[in-house]
């Protein structure tokens, strides 16, 4: 059985877009780019050859990664959810008690995370720790500084 990707339909059109970007743009480009390093003459002395093999080979993986995960996409609406439970696609604001900073954070699929945009992936350790909770319930998260522990300030669906 193939397993699904959950993603919301914003990461599902961002991944969509560098796909196409990697295979329209990114992969002619490297093809070419190759083509010139070759024309160079002995290849086995040859950086730029080198170099852009490398980067082809990036580019081909990271493509294969992207249509696989898109063709496994099983995406969630946020819009269509509510309620004061913390699921995927929720946004949710909690205060790190031990500083009262307040965070904001969406919940999102693990190939659109992206922490400096309050993205986080549903198999994050702070994500897995929120899923299921409420609104003024205390969550404990094991990280990599220790534990930290916040208070659910807010849980919304947009």
């Amino acid at each position: 059985m193939v397993e699904k990707v959950p993603m919301t339909q914003k990461g599902y059109d961002t991944l969509n877009e560098e796909l196409k970007t990697l295979k329209f743009k990114d992969r002619p480009e490297i093809v070419a780019a190759i083509e010139e390093a070759r024309s160079h003459g002995d290849l086995s002395e040859n950086a730029e050859y080198q170099t852009a093999r490398e980067k082809q080979s990036f580019i081909e993986g990271r493509i294969q990664d992207l249509e696989g995960a898109l063709s496994r996409a099983q995406i969630i609406d946020p819009k269509t959810l509510n309620g004061d439970t913390v699921l995927f696609g929720a946004t949710v604001q909690v205060q790190d008690l031990d500083t009262d900073q307040k965070q904001t954070y969406q919940i999102v699929g693990q190939y659109e995370a992206n922490l400096e945009k309050g993205l986080i992936s549903f198999i994050s350790p702070l994500a897995k720790a929120l899923i299921g909770k409420r609104k003024g319930d205390l969550v404990d998260v094991g990280t990599p500084k220790g534990d930290k522990s916040y208070e659910i300030l807010t849980v919304s669906f947009v």
